[in-house]
């Protein structure tokens, strides 16, 4: 469930910083599913956390270099064992989209709730991140009813030519079967 604070009861909370209110009178219609590891192709390190919360030593692998003074969240991270991490609340701007646009309207941000998994666009998500996505969704969709599946996409839907995730390997099928045969109740 999700709570009156916008958090869902099982997540294990951790506050970023990077978020701020959505504009007013936003209706959350969006559900944008992203991916991420750091270093890419490498998992459950604390490195994602460090991100999200302003925390990352850039120095710490060269990848890094570029993400010096990065600002950014997601609502979600869905880790490889389907731990959920929630950084900012739902009813929330979370910083994940950047430059974007879905269906002629531009800065997804303001409308949007942003989801990362761990992982890389070219390696196989895991059953356990395909079930609580599944589950987070069912949740999300219960709570923000214009967010319909039609209305759920990847990162690389509404930024294509700037990003791919959730990549090749993201199993969309799969993925919508889950969420119909998730069951919820408010």
């Amino acid at each position: 469930m999700i709570n009156h604070l916008g958090v869902l009861d099982n997540a294990v909370l951790i506050k970023s910083p990077f978020f701020n209110q959505r504009p007013p009178h936003t209706e959350i219609s969006l559900l944008v599913i992203h991916c991420i590891s750091l270093p890419e192709g490498q998992f459950a390190t604390e490195h994602i956390k460090n991100l999200f919360t302003g925390c990352l030593d850039c120095k710490a692998d060269p990848s890094f270099a570029d993400l010096e003074g990065l600002e950014v969240s997601a609502h979600c991270v869905i880790r490889r064992d389907g731990l959920i991490e929630q950084y900012v609340s739902f009813q929330q701007r979370a910083w994940h989209a950047g430059v974007s646009s879905f269906q002629g309207v531009d800065s997804c941000n303001d409308f949007s709730i942003g989801i990362e998994l761990e992982g890389t666009d070219c390696t196989a998500y895991t059953d356990a991140q395909y079930k609580a996505l599944a589950d987070v969704t069912k949740q999300v969709q219960l709570q923000y009813p214009a967010i319909t599946n039609q209305r759920i996409v990847g990162h690389s839907d509404i930024a294509p030519g700037r990003k791919t995730d959730p990549g090749s390997e993201f199993d969309w099928e799969h993925y919508f079967q889950l969420v119909a045969n998730t069951n919820h109740s408010k």
